[in-house]
C-alpha cells in the first residue's frame, strides 16, 4: 500500500482530472477548494457552491473535512459554518473511497434524500417534515440568492480576514443599503 502522501496526491490528482474546478488554498496539496453544481432533478439544481475541503495527515485513513463555503438551505448542513453533517464522511469513512466519491456520489446523495431525524440545520428540518413544497421553494430561493455561479467568483475576491461580516459570510449580497445614505 502507498503512503498517505502519495495516496493523498493521486486522489487529488484524479479529482482535478474530473470536470471539477478545484483550487488550491495554499502551496500544499491539503487544503483546497472545489466548484460543486447542484444535482439535476432536484432543489439544488442550478446552484453552485464552493467547497471546502481539508484533508488530514492521515488522509485516506481519516475523513476529509468539508464544508459549503457560500450558504445551502439544508437539514443536514450547518447554515452559518457550512459543516455537512454526513454519515459516510464524518463516521464510516473508508480508505477504499476516495475525493471523487465525495463529490460524484457522497454530496449529491445528501442533497438529494436529506435526513431530518439527524439535522444541523434544524429550522430546514423542521420545514421539511412539515411542508415539503415550501422547503423545496425555500432551498430553490437559497439557491438564488447564494448559489449562482458569479457568487462563487466573489468568494474568491474576499480576503479571509477582514472583509468577512460576522457571520462569516460576504456581507455585499445586495441588500444592504449603500454606504453614506442614511436609511429613511
Amino acid at each position: 500500500m502507498s503512503s498517505p502522501s502519495k495516496r493523498r496526491d493521486m486522489d487529488l490528482m484524479k479529482l482535478m482530472m474530473t470536470d471539477y474546478k478545484v483550487e488550491m488554498i495554499n502551496d500544499g496539496m491539503q487544503e483546497f477548494f472545489v466548484e460543486f453544481h447542484g444535482p439535476k432533478d432536484s432543489p439544488y439544481q442550478g446552484g453552485v457552491w464552493k467547497i471546502r475541503v481539508e484533508l488530514p495527515d492521515a488522509y485516506p485513513y481519516k475523513s476529509p473535512s468539508i464544508g459549503f463555503v457560500n450558504k445551502i438551505y439544508h437539514p443536514n448542513v450547518d447554515e452559518m459554518s457550512g459543516s455537512v453533517c454526513l454519515d459516510v464522511i464524518n463516521q464510516t469513512w473508508s480508505p477504499m473511497f476516495d475525493l471523487v466519491n465525495v463529490f460524484e456520489v457522497f454530496i449529491p446523495q445528501l442533497l438529494i434524500y436529506p435526513n431530518a431525524s439527524d439535522p444541523l440545520n434544524g429550522d430546514a428540518a423542521a420545514l421539511m417534515m412539515r411542508d415539503r413544497a415550501a422547503y423545496e421553494q425555500k432551498v430553490k430561493e437559497y439557491c438564488e440568492k447564494y448559489a449562482k455561479p458569479e457568487d462563487i467568483g466573489a468568494q474568491e475576491e474576499i480576503s479571509s480576514d477582514d472583509e468577512l461580516s460576522e457571520d462569516g459570510y460576504a456581507s455585499s449580497d445586495g441588500d444592504d443599503a449603500i454606504v453614506g445614505q442614511p436609511d429613511l
